[in-house]
């Protein structure tokens, strides 16, 4: 049942009750345990919703301006603020899903003046003693206050890899989640300059945002729980597969990928490390992640993936003796001086907000540089490794990959290969191509490369809750920490969220500075394994696995159990 009582909502569900006004929840309480999970807050600094625009300027409902707020009853379960400010109007339509007892909330808001890139709704008056725990960097567990949280915000899918965030508290907890199954863009504020316990979840219109006049249209769900994260995890787990109809990906995943216990990333192709490898570890439950195999230089003349003769012949050694490799592809990155450019040109990926295109180059001595916007410059640099990125909504390249991606293997004999950047999918001034967006585009790339062969394993770079879908491995970053070790990284591996979440379709792998060598890259190899992906070491020489240090040791025995 929902209630006007005054200017504010009485809302009693099967689990839960809860009170909002001006569109924020003022008290959240568990039926179950009697726990409280709002903490008083002042709600005189202006309404829940709030107006995002391309610059980041933020617009509300707040007390500084004129704004009027009303409330109107739809039915026994439904009912609706109505905001009109100085600035913007919007609508907060709040309900009851009868079946689980979650709290609806849908905020929309627009305005006469362009540009709008998202509606922000507002939760305020997180507990103290409550700690976020989500999809970011396959799973955090902190509290709002702590440093590598505060004020920092977080896209959907390339950063924040699932839309769910759960507050979990000494004994139970909250948590808000979205059931989109649409690839509606969406992003998670954590906090503010000026308040850390708070969260804002954003629904993003689509690029192009110079004509955008609002957003809006996506449910955030809240609801209770008793006992840990894995309690409201499972349910969206349930719900994620049964929206995608995952049951049977599961069944068709090769036997042998479940069976890895040891990977190595970065393989150059040295036949030596294949030896010493093999004296140390089952090779059949191995992973190589093989990045030197083409002609060309490494991440020069995508999508061009001619084999040379010593990857050739490392290829065959390596079947022969049972290792499973993964030859580095790459997934949108394409070199503008291939002759396939011409044909992709007008579907570069473009910044939501700027509009220039992305891609990156790269240089001896000076590191990543931005892609140029120079055209000569574009077409004269293949030896700085520039690339642009191709939206995979367009079907013709996937079709111009997949063809040469399945030119390049077909003489290795492998049973899987290794897309790059999969994780860069996300909202674009030109977000849809053939009406489709990058996140939906990506995922029908890798089922694409997936069905070659006759099915191949599908390794990638980062994971979410779209491309683990088609993913067997994914090649996992740490948090802010993908090539540097931030400072409290350690603090960032308390919480194997997405292994729980995506268990039985995707496993992940570690991605750089994982030989063990150091203190630091210990920490990072930890981290790494907390988080629940397979043991990895990156780049080591056969002298390297048949002395090893203390670290790879373990992780080498850690491969046998």
């Amino acid at each position: 049942m929902i209630e006007i009582a005054n200017d504010k909502l009485q809302i009693d569900t099967k689990t839960l009750t809860a009170e909002m006004t001006r569109g924020s929840l003022l008290s959240l309480k568990s039926k179950g345990t009697g726990a409280s999970w709002i903490a008083p807050f002042s709600a005189d600094d202006g309404a829940a919703p709030e107006l995002v625009y391309a610059n980041g300027q933020a617009v509300g409902f707040g007390s500084g301006k004129p704004v009027t707020v009303s409330l109107h009853r739809l039915s026994d379960h439904c009912s609706e603020f109505r905001f009109h400010g100085w600035d913007a109007d919007g609508v907060i339509r709040v309900s009851e899903c009868c079946e689980t007892g979650d709290l609806l909330i849908e905020p929309s808001a627009y305005s006469s003046r362009a540009g709008v890139r998202a509606c922000r709704w507002w939760l305020r008056g997180v507990p103290e003693e409550t700690e976020l725990v989500a999809p970011l960097y396959q799973g955090v567990k902190l509290p709002l206050t702590d440093p590598l949280l505060r004020d920092s915000f977080w896209s959907w899918p390339i950063s924040w890899e699932a839309g769910l965030a759960i507050l979990q508290g000494r004994q139970g907890g909250f948590w808000v989640h979205a059931q989109d199954s649409s690839y509606r863009y969406k992003a998670l504020k954590v906090g503010a300059a000026a308040e850390a316990r708070c969260l804002g979840f954003d629904t993003e219109a689509y690029g192009p945002l110079g004509g955008s006049l609002g957003a809006g249209g996506l449910t955030w769900r809240v609801n209770v729980f008793e006992g840990d994260w894995q309690v409201p995890a499972q349910s969206y787990r349930d719900w994620l597969f049964a929206a995608y109809n995952l049951a049977p990906r599961v069944a068709a995943r090769a036997e042998w990928v479940e069976q890895v216990g040891f990977a190595v990333s970065w393989y150059g192709g040295e036949p030596d490390l294949l030896e010493a490898l093999a004296e140390r570890v089952d090779p059949a439950k191995t992973l190589l992640h093989f990045s030197q195999w083409r002609v060309d230089a490494y991440d020069e003349n995508y999508p061009d993936y001619t084999p040379s003769e010593s990857a050739k012949a490392v290829a065959r050694k390596a079947r022969e003796m049972g290792f499973h490799l993964l030859p580095h592809c790459n997934s949108v990155d394409m070199d503008p001086s291939h002759p396939a450019y011409q044909y992709l040109r007008d579907f570069e990926y473009r910044e939501l907000v700027t509009k220039g295109r992305l891609g990156w180059g790269w240089e001896a001595g000076r590191g990543i540089l931005s892609v140029p916007n120079g055209n000569a410059s574009l077409h004269e640099n293949r030896h700085r490794k520039v690339m642009i990125k191709v939206h995979p909504g367009l079907s013709m390249w996937r079709s111009i990959l997949a063809e040469e991606i399945w030119k390049g293997i077909e003489g290795l004999d492998v049973d899987g290969v290794f897309i790059d950047v999969t994780l860069c999918s996300h909202n674009l001034h030109n977000c849809l191509v053939e009406n489709t967006t990058s996140t939906e585009g990506m995922k029908l790339l890798i089922d694409q490369i997936g069905q070659l062969d006759n099915g191949l394993a599908v390794g990638g770079e980062g994971l979410n809750e779209i491309t683990m879908q088609g993913l067997s491995f994914a090649q996992a970053h740490l948090f802010h920490s993908h090539h540097a070790t931030c400072e409290g990284l350690e603090r960032a591996g308390g919480c194997p969220l997405n292994a729980f979440l995506f268990d039985g379709l995707c496993r992940t792998f570690g991605y750089s500075r994982l030989s063990g060598k150091t203190a630091e890259e210990v920490l990072r190899s930890r981290v790494h394994l907390a988080l629940g992906a397979i043991p990895t070491i990156t780049g080591p020489t056969a002298e390297e696995i048949r002395n090893p240090s203390s670290h790879v040791r373990e992780l080498l025995e850690r491969a046998h159990g």
